[in-house]
């Protein structure tokens, strides 16, 4: 078994790294094989065999969501859905819907999609099942290096699109089960201080949770307290394991049997479940604790690795899509570290005696989770709080010996009407509060330590892996030697200097721009995205593409006032406040960006052809014009300008707009990119920031037509997400995330192609 579960997620890797899912001939012809290696009586050969069915089974799951996509996706479509997401009272607020039927046929495998329900009349309950008129399109992500990947994420949620809804029926009266569950226990909870973070703990539904306690929350390293997370899942099977225990002192003698407490925890456990809408971390830690439950029924007696190893293959072989997902990854490495942490590195056998040890046991658990999640820290979240192990260390203990008892308790209470159960669910309400606000009152002072880490620093986060395992397998003299090679070339990874002279990267913002120009570890910023209410591109792309490429932005540029351009100012400053300010506004504060202006930054020559003069409020046509150049190539930032600022331009600057690389001026509007002005400028590429879904329907068709007329490349944001122009010493190279620089099958742009749409 333990060989077989090694072939089925080796099977199933591959599907991480795929740029595109194998067509069905290829499919066809693989699992056929698969199958004929299974017949010979050899291992090797069936293991093969198991790698090749895995491998199928995985992409068959990727290539249906692609295929639903597909069909799906365009006009209006009459729908009946079921609401996943539970009425919390909040208005405006995206909701997730599983289609049972499209135009009157049936939908299998089901799929979900996201929409804003906006005002259509009484807000849906989880659990109703209605009837719209709603057009559904794909799923599309601004994909950028140190971003959030909504696609990949979108895939393993089975919820690849998004959709508008028209008009809507309800078909259902009522709510579902867990609706009115969930009801009837917010309607006995009194007021309390810490009622989101309560409802997150009770029902595993954040949204009431506020942006800013998410963030404290994320940046002491305690996050995992507030879902539905497998310590919690653990704690509801224990709670039940010990109820049924203290039912066993009142049972006669016969009926007395081990098995009697593993049933009842795993009906707590699938409760407990439930009541997290089954949402799919939750699914995955109890089907986890289920198998690890069952091996107990059964008295199998087998060693933790061997658990860990069943469990993961189970969970890739009814969801391969768990791939895709970081809640999975984190799920599996905690174990796997756990495991890994007790086993090279066991307490000694003084300290696991006696209760009073068990402070020492509690600190050994969380540096070993703390040290060997790293590596996971690093790469997901792209930064650690370095008191993280502080935080945990008061917070856990608390919130899972006090807190979730107490919650659980209260959920248990509820299916009892009488009044003195009302009253002692009131008593631990408030007791679960109390303690909640303690263990948020001992981490707060912790929310400071948090140091954002970036691709440098994956190859040092391995470092407590790597040295535990050289302490272990040698001895400590003999592999001293390996582990500070390791180290050295760590070091010299982190401070290696890229091959190119310098970078210009133009960020996947949507509708807005900004383009980083780098060199040498600084940054130039030109234009900072839009901002919208609750975020900014600078919040969501910008800065954390800054911290992952680990760039120390020097100035800001903003080319007019148009919020799309300069919407992220605000909150780029917060983070460089060291960075100065060029505009084209009144202010005596900035630099001035105006026809003229020249400076020298890291070798490169900035020269300003437009505006002519300050102006007080600028816009698209005094947008800040600026020609960067080394010697050999040439960048020109055209911000918004209009077909007469370029005739402007042509007048006074025709000798000198010859550029290597062109920012598309205003996304690609019909307003701008003249013959004459392309002529004059006579660009071997352009490259165009638009969203894809955007009301304007940028960039325009007849300008694509003419850049593509003319011979210039072409390249759009909504096309590839970020593109990344690399100088070299007498070359250059522009590469897109989605077809060069991660190019994945998940990254593709679903749906209809640009030309269609």
């Amino acid at each position: 078994m333990d060989e077989v579960a090694v072939a089925i997620i080796t099977g199933m890797m591959p599907l991480i790294f795929l740029p595109k899912i194998p067509p069905n001939a290829q499919l066809i012809a693989l699992l056929f094989a698969g199958c004929l290696l299974l017949l010979p009586d050899r291992k090797i050969l069936r293991l093969t065999g198991v790698i090749f069915l895995s491998f199928c089974w995985a992409a068959y799951q990727g290539a249906v969501q692609l295929q639903q996509i597909s069909a799906l996706q365009g006009a209006k479509r009459e729908v009946i859905a079921e609401v996943q997401t539970v009425n919390l009272g909040m208005e405006g607020a995206s909701r997730f819907f599983r289609i049972e039927k499209v135009d009157g046929k049936r939908v299998f495998p089901p799929v979900s999609f996201r929409a804003k329900w906006g005002e259509q009349g009484e807000l849906p309950m989880a659990g109703q099942r209605w009837k719209m008129l709603v057009s559904l399109r794909p799923v599309h992500s601004l994909l950028n290096e140190g971003g959030f990947d909504a696609q990949r994420w979108a895939l393993s949620q089975h919820a690849p699109l998004t959709g508008t809804i028209y008009n809507s029926q309800s078909l259902d009266a009522g709510a579902g089960w867990r609706q009115q569950f969930i009801q009837r226990v917010r309607q006995t909870m009194p007021e309390l201080t810490n009622t989101p973070v309560l409802i997150a703990l009770a029902f595993g539904e954040k949204g009431l949770i506020q942006k800013s306690e998410m963030l404290l929350l994320k940046r002491t390293g305690i996050a995992h307290l507030v879902a539905i997370s497998g310590l919690h899942i653990g704690i509801a099977a224990l709670f039940g394991g010990c109820l049924a225990r203290i039912c066993q002192w009142f049972m006669p003698v016969r009926f007395i049997d081990y098995r009697f407490p593993l049933v009842v925890s795993e009906i707590f456990l699938l409760a407990y479940t439930w009541l997290a809408g089954c949402n799919a971390p939750a699914l995955r830690t109890a089907m986890a604790f289920s198998l690890w439950l069952l091996l107990r029924y059964f008295r199998v007696r087998c060693h933790p690795w061997q658990i860990w190893l069943w469990g993961v293959a189970l969970l890739l072989m009814t969801d391969p899509m768990n791939l895709l997902s970081d809640s999975f990854w984190l799920s599996c490495l905690v174990v796997a570290s756990l495991v890994f942490w007790f086993q090279w590195v066991p307490l000694s056998p003084q300290f696991q005696q006696h209760w009073y040890w068990s402070v020492v046991r509690w600190g050994h658990l969380q540096a070993g989770i703390t040290l060997l999640l790293l590596p996971l820290q690093t790469g997901i979240f792209h930064g650690i709080n370095i008191a993280s192990f502080l935080a945990n260390i008061w917070a856990v203990p608390i919130v899972s010996l006090l807190t979730v008892p107490s919650i659980l308790l209260i959920l248990f209470l509820n299916i009892f009407p009488a009044d003195w159960v009302a009253a002692m669910q009131i008593l631990l309400w408030r007791v679960a509060d109390s303690t909640l606000s303690l263990a948020m009152w001992g981490v707060r002072p912790f929310s400071g330590g948090w140091f954002t880490l970036g691709e440098n620093c994956l190859a040092i986060s391995a470092l407590g892996w790597l040295g535990i395992i050289f302490c272990r397998i040698g001895h400590v003299k003999q592999w001293l030697s390996i582990l500070l090679s390791f180290c050295a070339v760590s070091v010299v990874w982190f401070l290696r200097v890229p091959p190119e002279r310098w970078r210009v990267d133009m960020l996947d913002v949507g509708h807005g721009l900004s383009v980083l120009i780098s060199r040498n570890g600084k940054g130039v910023l030109y234009d900072t995205g839009n901002k919208w209410e609750g975020g900014s591109a600078a919040e969501q792309n910008i800065l954390p593409f800054l911290n992952w490429r680990d760039i120390e932005l020097e100035q800001i540029i903003i080319s007019h006032n148009d919020m799309d351009h300069r919407g992220g100012l605000e909150f780029i400053q917060s983070g460089y406040p060291q960075a100065s300010l060029r505009d084209s506004s009144m202010s005596a504060d900035h630099l001035a960006c105006v026809a003229g202006e020249h400076w020298q930054w890291q070798g490169l020559n900035f020269n300003v052809l437009w505006p002519r003069a300050k102006v007080a409020d600028a816009r698209n046509d005094d947008s800040c014009v600026i020609r960067i150049d080394d010697g050999s190539f040439s960048l020109l930032l055209t911000g918004d300008i209009e077909a007469g600022t370029e005739k402007a331009l042509i007048r006074k600057w025709q000798q000198t707009l010859q550029s290597t690389v062109l920012q598309v001026p205003h996304h690609g509007s019909n307003t701008s990119s003249s013959p004459t002005f392309l002529r004059a400028v006579a660009p071997e590429v352009a490259l165009a920031s638009a969203a894809r879904f955007n009301k304007w329907h940028l960039p325009a068709h007849k300008v694509v037509s003419r850049y593509n007329k003319a011979r210039y490349d072409w390249h759009s944001t909504s096309d590839s997400g970020q593109l990344s122009l690399f100088i070299y010493g007498d070359y250059w190279a522009i590469k897109g995330l989605r077809e060069q620089l991660n190019p994945r099958w998940y990254h593709r742009r679903f749906g209809v192609s640009a030309d269609n749409e």
